[in-house]
């Protein structure tokens, strides 16, 4: 495991190990989830899917802070929003899709899904 990440183990029975999962994971769990609901156009300051696939998904992150405690996990997202949806009911189910992945994968308690919208993205293809 690199050195430079933060931590957290999710389990630690003893017998066989420990299962750890970084900061960085949970970012990208929630960085997938927010840009799954309609209406959002991308994590702001992310880049296209091409060249995510490409370059690794630690691009997945921009946009996510994720900070994993022994309380729980808190998450900061900035979005960019599509043009002509509702801010507020995307905001909730961003809120609620991210709050459920990061839970199902990883076993922990999600606390708190902050999210700051940075811009408004008009499609220019009409």
């Amino acid at each position: 495991m690199e050195e430079n990440r933060n931590t957290y183990t999710i389990h630690g029975d003893g017998k066989i190990g420990e299962v750890q999962i970084a900061d960085d994971v949970v970012a990208i769990i929630a960085g997938l989830a927010a840009t799954e609901v309609e209406g959002v156009a991308a994590m702001y300051g992310n880049i296209t899917n091409e060249l995510v696939a490409k370059l690794g998904m630690k691009n997945l992150s921009k946009g996510v802070k994720a900070e994993v405690s022994e309380d729980g996990v808190f998450i900061d997202l900035t979005l960019n929003v599509k043009f002509g949806y509702s801010i507020k009911d995307i905001s909730v189910k961003v809120q609620e899709r991210v709050k459920n992945a990061i839970e199902t994968m990883t076993g922990l308690e999600v606390l708190r899904v902050n999210i700051r919208v940075a811009n408004i993205s008009i499609d220019q293809s009409k």
